[in-house]
């Protein structure tokens, strides 16, 4: 090839490439849902990928999504039918991003920061060791002097996790999110064929909305109710190993509970529920008793088998859209957020490889 041919194939080359950079620039992609998974998902596409136009549509935006009532500690139960290699990164990648938050300034505005505390167990579980521990930090099996204080429970795991806020979090988030030329849209969204003619890639992160809004009947809700008490003398935490009772010292307030009712849709509080939260987590705290209840709270945790991280297309109007799915994550979506969310970010990208906007270059 000549010095002449190859200076005009690299300029061709470079006409190409800026031409490729500009059109990508109208990538429009918009993100179904605000809660922790949405919010991170659009955070995670708004800041790597300039080139696109990102917004977020929501029927429930912070201090009102599901996520803004959830205790936010680091830990979870493991989905059988997913690699345990998959839901080990997301929990670690969930865990390194919360931690670099909590080691920064802006820890305060977050709501994030470290929590210890304890995990215990009325029979010896058959996994000591959960996928998760290698994680957290300083994760060790309880001593029996340790033991001694819940002597109903024979076994236990000590450790130091995260525990983020998503009063504070959220907002933080969302801040964060518009600061990347990100635009939020307070609006019920019902078709999603209506949504493709609009916008180039959609990211269904709509939670239980997936039951209705992609006909999930896989998706089903598990109502949990907690009590927001005022103990400022708790420090540590505490949950049962069977994930209906615990407790979590917060900044402002300690969050006792719970419940976890499949299938049940109800949003109101049922005073059976609080007398009995108040009265298993008194038994694990006895100085509970002492505590002034300054709120209640209910939400629905978005249930599934297996969480939904996964890419289709909608054919509309002779055009394949790319739908993201991420959502389903039961009572894990703070523990697993920003791990799932990197992994929709790389299906938002093979989509936009597979079909570039400059195909036609």
């Amino acid at each position: 090839m000549s010095i002449m041919a190859a200076c005009n194939l690299n300029k061709l080359q470079k006409r190409l490439s800026s031409q490729c950079a500009t059109d990508m620039k109208r990538v429009r992609v918009v993100v179904v849902g605000a809660g922790v998974v949405g919010l991170s998902t659009a955070v995670c596409i708004a800041e790597t990928l300039p080139y696109c136009s990102v917004t977020i549509k929501a029927e429930k935006v912070s201090p009102d999504t599901t996520s803004d009532g959830a205790a936010g500690i680091l830990f979870a139960s493991e989905f059988l039918d997913i690699p345990r290699e998959w839901q080990q990164r997301w929990f670690k990648e969930t865990f390194d991003h919360l931690l670099a938050i909590a080691d920064s300034s802006q820890a305060s505005d977050a709501g994030v920061f470290l929590s210890s505390g304890y995990q215990i167990f009325k029979d010896v579980p058959w996994d000591k060791k959960p996928f998760w521990s290698d994680f957290v930090l300083g994760f060790r099996n309880m001593t029996d002097r340790e033991l001694k204080r819940f002597p109903k429970h024979k076994f236990g795991q000590a450790f130091t996790t995260i525990k983020c806020e998503c009063s504070s979090y959220l907002p933080w988030l969302e801040k964060r999110f518009k600061e990347a030329g990100g635009q939020i849209q307070h609006e019920k969204v019902t078709d999603l064929q209506k949504l493709a003619q609009m916008y180039d890639v959609i990211v269904n992160c709509s939670g239980l909305g997936s039951r209705f809004l992609v006909k999930d009947e896989k998706v089903y809700p598990i109502r949990g109710q907690v009590l927001k008490v005022n103990a400022p003398w708790l420090k540590n935490f505490i949950r049962d190993g069977d994930g209906k009772t615990y407790i979590y010292p917060g900044i402002s307030h300690v969050i006792i509970g719970g419940t976890r009712q499949v299938d049940d849709w109800r949003m109101e509080v049922d005073t059976a529920d609080t007398e009995g939260i108040m009265e298993r987590c008194s038994q694990l705290e006895p100085s509970l008793l002492k505590a002034q209840v300054i709120g209640e709270w209910v939400g629905l945790r978005p249930g599934r088998a297996n969480l939904r991280v996964e890419l289709e297309y909608l054919h509309v109007q002779g055009r394949h859209v790319p739908l993201v799915h991420n959502y389903g994550h039961g009572g894990w979506g703070i523990t697993l957020s920003w791990g799932t969310a990197l992994d929709a970010l790389g299906l938002v990208r093979q989509s936009l490889f597979e079909k570039p906007p400059c195909a036609k270059l």
